[in-house]
């Protein structure tokens, strides 16, 4: 469109100098008006603003705390446990990963498996004190059966 602005008023310039029929200048006067209908009609595009890089510091990061030195928490911390749970593991305090090792050492040393379905688990007479008298525990519920054995503490 543009160029054609551009075009028209070049032909103006030139009639003024040289002889050009009144039909350009009407043309021209036509074109111009329909350039400036349609220069109004368009949105008007905001410019986009760059914005200066920033030159700030970057921020400095602490060290990561060594596992050793950080508290234990939630199952790995060491609470006290149940009489019962205590003379099965023969210490009066305990975390809930540690019962659940020795519990499985136990029941892996003593061969307590059912051996057709090894997600059973036979309970002898030193098991049957921790999981409520029952004959037989199914693998998932060693977890559920040992959480009344762990004293909450406030």
């Amino acid at each position: 469109m543009f160029r054609l602005y551009k075009g028209f008023k070049e032909l103006l310039a030139s009639s003024a100098t040289a002889a050009v029929p009144f039909t350009a200048a009407k043309f021209y006067a036509a074109a111009a008006a329909a350039a400036a209908a349609a220069k109004s009609a368009s949105p008007k595009v905001a410019q986009k603003t760059w914005k200066k890089p920033t030159t700030s510091k970057p921020k400095t990061k602490k060290p990561a705390a060594l596992r050793s030195e950080t508290r234990p928490t939630g199952i790995s911390k060491v609470t006290p446990v149940s009489p019962a749970l205590g003379q099965f593991l023969g210490a009066q305090q305990a975390s809930r990963t540690e019962a659940v090792k020795q519990i499985w050492f136990y029941i892996k040393s003593q061969n307590l498996q059912n051996p057709n379905n090894r997600k059973e688990i036979f309970c002898d007479e030193k098991l049957k004190t921790i999981f409520n008298g029952k004959e037989k525990v199914g693998f998932l519920e060693i977890g559920k059966m040992l959480t009344p054995h762990f004293v909450k503490t406030t």
